[in-house]
């Protein structure tokens, strides 16, 4: 299957409770784009082999396992958990989970032990915007 490309155009780039109702490995793929769109080089694991990570994300000299959670509720521990043994199977230097909802205080007390990046609905919806370059949301 050919995986959809969101593309820089602001009107192709879904609004919020759009990116709400995707299927997970839709969510994968348009935060993929996202962060290519914002000049990053990303890959998207395997489906089912990804270990933990749903992309690979290189920044510079760093290279993160990310794990896109799109969820009604709050991102519990497990996302942390699942992220960290990605960042150990794919021999990443760090761990990133992004989602379009909230963590709960115990995910957030986790990533912080294992210093995992947890980017929320508000900075998703900044790299949004970022990868569009205008305000839309």
């Amino acid at each position: 299957m050919k995986r959809q490309k969101y593309g820089i155009n602001p009107m192709l780039i879904p609004k919020m409770d759009e990116v709400d109702h995707m299927k997970g490995k839709e969510f994968d793929e348009f935060v993929l784009t996202l962060f290519e769109n914002t000049g990053y080089r990303v890959e998207l694991t395997p489906r089912n082999q990804g270990y933990g990570a749903d992309l690979i994300l290189y920044e510079d000299k760093l290279k993160f396992a990310v794990q896109a959670k799109r969820y009604k509720n709050p991102v519990g521990v497990k996302a942390v958990e699942e992220v960290l043994r990605g960042m150990k199977y794919h021999k990443t230097n760090k761990a990133m989970v992004i989602t379009n909802s909230t963590f709960t205080i115990s995910a957030y007390e986790l990533a912080r032990s294992k210093s995992v990046v947890l980017w929320d609905r508000k900075k998703l919806i900044k790299l949004m915007r970022r990868a569009t370059r205008k305000v839309y949301y």
